[in-house]
């Protein structure tokens, strides 16, 4: 089992920045795969970004692209999701999630994903 535990979320102006985090407990973190996705209200789980275990692939959403970065420091068992030049259609919930991919893989479907944390609300004001 991995836990995941997300921070970092808040309310923040139109244009502005936060940076997410998210830790793992539980299981070698170096052997996931990382993603973000984010539930906005009445919409479905959408994917953000991920980042492969060999650290040297990152994907992201159209969306999200020039504008958020995803990173993953295995020494501190931790995740996490620059977001600059926030939208308010960025505000959502944001559910970091762990994935048994393989070395260069970047999953990008919900059902790739086997552990998921409780997630962070995020408000982006216009």
């Amino acid at each position: 089992q991995v836990q995941l535990v997300e921070s970092g979320g808040g309310l923040v102006q139109d244009g502005g920045s936060l940076r997410l985090s998210c830790v793992a407990s539980g299981h070698t973190f170096s052997n996931y795969a990382m993603g973000w996705f984010r539930q906005g209200p009445g919409r479905e789980r959408e994917f953000v970004a991920t980042i492969s275990r060999s650290l040297e692939s990152t994907y992201y959403s159209d969306s999200v692209k020039g504008r958020f970065t995803i990173s993953k420091d295995n020494a501190k068992n931790t995740a996490y999701l620059q977001m600059n030049n926030l939208k308010p259609e960025d505000t959502a919930i944001y559910h970091c999630a762990a994935a048994p991919a393989g070395y260069h893989v970047t999953p990008i479907r919900v059902n790739d994903y086997d552990y998921w944390g409780q997630g962070t609300q995020v408000t982006v004001s216009s």
